[in-house]
Formats: C-alpha cells, sequence, structure tokens
C-alpha cells in the first residue's frame, strides 16, 4: 500500500513538473528574441523595412551608414531598445543631444519606414527592430554580409542619456578602454576589431580630426595623408554646423571592405583609435589578418553585428511597442 502511494505520488510530481515545463515553454515562446518574430501577427514586416531601406539608399546613400551608426550607438549602451530615438519630450531627455551623438542624422528617415509598418501592421513592430533591421539590410546596400538577425525586441520607455558617455567610447580612449567597452556587451578583441571596420563608409566632421593635426601632425599619420587631412580641415577650430568632413577611405567610401585596414596598415587611419589599433599587441594580429582577406574581415563582422544586436533586449511585457519611434506611447 505504502509502495502504491509512494509511486502515485511520484507521478503525480513528474506530471506537475512536465505542465509547468511546458506552461513556461508555451508562455514564453515570445518572449525571447528568435528569427521570423513577426511570421504570424506582420508576416510582411522585415520585407518592408528591407524595401524603404533600399528605397531611401537609392534617394540618399548616407541613410546605409546612418542605419549601421544607429545599431551601434543603440544597442551598446544598456540595451537594444530604441531608446536612441527618443526625442526630448515630457519629461525626457533625448540621447541624440549628447556629445556623443555628434554628426548622426537621417532619424527622419526611420519614421518612414515606421509609418510603412504602422500602415501593414498598426502597433505591432518594434522601433528597437527597425534600428536593427535596418541595419541588416544597409550593410547589404554596403556591399557588406548580410546578418541574419532575431526579432521580438521591444521599445525603452525612458532615455538612457544620463549613462550614455560611460558606454559610448571616445573616439580619443585608448584601445585597453576600447576593448573593455566591447567586451562588456560579449564582444572579445576580434570582435572589436571587425566592428570598427564600419569606420570603412561614411565620413568624419573635422572636430574629432583636428586634435591630429594641430598644432602638430600626429606622427603615425603618413604625410601624404596629413597634408590630404589638412586640406579637408584647414583650421585648428572648426565651426560643427559647418560642412567640414574627411572620408576614412577615399577609395571606396560606401562599401564596407576591407580597405579600412590596409589604410590604417599604410598609417591612414583617420581617428586616434584606428591608429592604435595596428600598435596594439591584442589588435596588431587581428589588423593583418582582416587587410589580407575581405572575406574572413566579414566574417568576423557578421559575428560581433549579431552579439552587438542581442544586447540585452526588452522582450516580452518588457517595454512596449511604440505608435511613433520619437515618443513613447501616452496610454
Amino acid at each position: 500500500m505504502a509502495t502504491n502511494k509512494h509511486h502515485r505520488s511520484s507521478s503525480l510530481l513528474l506530471g506537475f513538473l512536465l505542465l509547468t515545463f511546458l506552461f513556461l515553454h508555451f508562455c514564453s515562446g515570445k518572449s525571447e528574441l528568435q528569427l521570423n518574430y513577426y511570421s504570424e501577427n506582420c508576416p510582411k514586416a522585415e520585407e518592408i523595412i528591407q524595401e524603404e531601406v533600399t528605397k531611401l539608399y537609392y534617394k540618399h546613400g548616407n541613410t546605409a551608414v546612418s542605419w549601421l551608426r544607429n545599431l551601434f550607438h543603440d544597442c551598446i549602451v544598456k540595451s537594444c531598445d530604441a531608446s536612441l530615438l527618443l526625442e526630448s519630450a515630457n519629461g525626457i531627455q533625448s540621447e541624440k543631444a549628447s556629445t556623443r551623438s555628434f554628426g548622426m542624422r537621417n532619424f527622419k528617415y526611420i519614421d518612414t519606414i515606421k509609418e510603412a509598418l504602422e500602415s501593414a501592421c498598426p502597433m505591432t513592430v518594434s522601433c528597437a527592430d527597425v534600428v536593427a533591421l535596418s541595419a541588416r539590410d544597409g550593410v547589404v546596400l554596403l556591399g557588406g554580409p548580410r546578418v541574419e538577425m532575431k526579432t521580438g525586441r521591444k521599445d525603452s520607455r525612458e532615455s538612457h542619456v544620463t549613462e550614455l558617455e560611460s558606454f559610448i567610447p571616445n573616439h580619443n580612449d585608448s584601445i585597453t578602454s576600447i576593448l573593455s567597452a566591447f567586451e562588456s556587451v560579449g564582444i572579445d578583441a576580434e570582435g572589436t576589431v571587425a566592428i570598427l571596420g564600419a569606420h570603412s563608409v561614411g565620413r568624419v566632421h573635422c572636430v574629432n580630426i583636428v586634435n591630429r593635426l594641430y598644432p602638430a601632425v600626429d606622427p603615425t599619420l603618413g604625410p601624404n595623408f596629413a597634408e590630404y587631412l589638412k586640406g579637408r580641415c584647414p583650421t585648428p577650430d572648426p565651426d560643427p554646423t559647418a560642412v567640414a568632413y574627411s572620408r576614412s577611405d577615399r577609395g571606396t567610401p560606401m562599401v564596407l571592405d576591407n580597405m579600412y585596414y590596409k589604410n590604417i596598415l599604410n598609417h591612414k587611419g583617420l581617428l586616434v583609435i584606428d591608429q592604435q589599433l595596428a600598435y596594439h599587441p591584442n589588435t596588431s594580429p587581428f589588423i593583418q589578418k582582416m587587410a589580407a582577406s575581405n572575406s574572413y574581415f566579414h566574417h568576423q563582422f557578421s559575428k560581433a553585428l549579431l552579439i552587438l544586436s542581442e544586447n540585452n533586449p526588452l522582450t516580452g511585457d518588457q517595454g512596449e511597442i511604440r505608435r511613433d519611434c520619437r515618443y513613447i506611447n501616452s496610454n
């Protein structure tokens, strides 16, 4: 009799544990990032984003670079949660106002993408997923690799502006600081060197360059490249509002390729951090390897970008899905 009770109790316990497991499994099925998250409630979501990103690229080519920078600035600061997109309103101070966000632009076109999604699937696709997928599709348009990204992120109800500077590295920081910042989100030295290859595309304002030119030229700059930079940035105190820019890669400025690494080896690193990569023992071997192989660079870039895109996302009941990416929902 006691044996029967023991078996019955064991069976009940096992049954309870199984039901608990199944309940947690099915109830949390949409609480984590997953591929094709919108397959049921907005099956064309990723297609809509890709179409809008492509249309914008052919009208305004630099948008693709903006999407890539958006992902970095949003995801490295606490969470991939579209906090970057919030405007200063209703007690919120925008991250866009930070000095770390200097030079960022094309935010209005995020609204274009979001409007297309809202038209097809109201209040379904998060702004955080728009940030991630627009970067993914922008990278492809820039000649980079396609990265299969999971979706299901939710949007933050707050700005992280007060903490932003402690997360986003400054271009004048030491290699140790840069490596530490990326390591905090799970990206190792090899991945850090790869993700910095994003500097291959776009341009940099003279405000961030002149410290290498005046009063004396940084000795790690090649003489010809220094002369080019002085031509682009002729004064030590450029107007931050002026159109005064220089490109890191003059040969393929809108292609995400390994010219960035070849330029560094030829003393043509645009920012202090770029050139320092060639000299630090933890990064210099990867500079050599990526300069020698574009496919290796793309492979490592894909891995690092994916890790960054999945940094501490809000999922499930966390956060919200904003109707307008610029403002938290009023209800």
